[in-house]
């Protein structure tokens, strides 16, 4: 387990583990106010998630890398940097050329609007939300590096490929949108490639990333730490899903491509990568049921969401 020699602040006996995530929170609450004057500067709330990106990368880059005590697996520790080091360098660089070339985020956008005269006020208190909301990413990754488990075990393998393909599939993902809106309507929807199999690919690898990392501080003799290191996945699940991620663009989406993307629901899941579903009505007729193209094939004429 950790050291549990004691830290002294305010009178409160602290970790040393506590007492990361305490400067990683503080440290990070800088960088998304820094995030929030950008969008005063600039009046682009898309480079407000480059900088989330770039940011959490930051942050749990330093909680990872510099040692602790009773660290056994330096290359457990390096591992898990790099790994962090890489998601954050490749997910803040899509978004800030995106934010570059394609100007305001739809979803921040919708949410300014609602906000009215407050949304400055408003804005800042939702960025701050988001760093406190972090603090369980950089507990997984403090976990993940500092587990006090010897070797580099088969748990650890499994995270590591798993890790690997999640960052790869998400590049695959964002440049697999992106060539497609660069060829097709900016009012169409990308039905093709991983986009065939899931509505938010993207968002699923961004998921499974977190899942291998926790996979790292998942250990035989270490329950409670590896429940607690779930707490990075889930609650990347939980902002993905049903808060900042698919609500609201899925919203921006009905409302710019309207059918066209309700049938793209109907027909591709909201997440998890499955073969696309039965998305037109049985026939019905007498004794014999007969389906209408039983699984619809991806349409490539004038589609691409952008």
């Amino acid at each position: 387990m950790f050291s549990i020699s004691a830290l002294h602040l305010f009178d409160v006996t602290i970790t040393p583990l506590e007492m990361r995530l305490l400067l990683g929170w503080l440290g990070f609450s800088a960088i998304m106010a820094s995030a929030w004057l950008m969008w005063r500067l600039t009046l682009n709330a898309g480079f407000v998630d480059s900088i989330w990106s770039f940011g959490v990368g930051l942050t749990a880059v330093l909680i990872a890398f510099v040692p602790m005590a009773d660290d056994v697996s330096e290359l457990r520790r390096l591992v898990v940097t790099a790994l962090v080091a890489l998601w954050s360098a490749r997910l803040g660089g899509h978004i800030w050329h995106r934010s570059r070339h394609k100007g305001n985020d739809p979803r921040y956008m919708k949410l300014l609007d609602e906000w009215g005269p407050a949304a400055p006020l408003r804005m800042f208190i939702f960025l701050q939300i988001q760093a406190l909301c972090s603090l369980p990413l950089f507990l997984t990754v403090a976990l993940a590096a500092h587990h006090p488990a010897a070797g580099f075990d088969a748990f650890d393998t499994i995270a590591l490929i798993l890790a690997v393909m999640a960052v790869v599939g998400e590049a695959v993902a964002d440049e697999q949108l992106r060539r497609y809106s660069a060829h097709h309507s900016s009012h169409g929807v990308c039905d093709v490639g991983l986009w065939r199999f899931s509505r938010h690919p993207n968002y699923f690898f961004e998921f499974l990333l977190w899942c291998a990392l926790a996979l790292f501080a998942i250990k035989a003799d270490g329950f409670i730490m590896s429940l607690l290191a779930l707490a990075g996945p889930l609650c990347m699940y939980w902002l993905l899903v049903y808060v900042s991620g698919v609500p609201l663009l899925e919203e921006h989406m009905v409302a710019t491509r309207g059918e066209m993307y309700r049938d793209y629901q109907r027909r591709t899941h909201v997440f998890f990568p499955l073969p696309p579903r039965i998305s037109q009505s049985a026939i019905v007729s007498g004794d014999n049921i007969h389906f209408e193209h039983a699984f619809e094939q991806p349409k490539h004429q004038n589609r691409g969401e952008g």
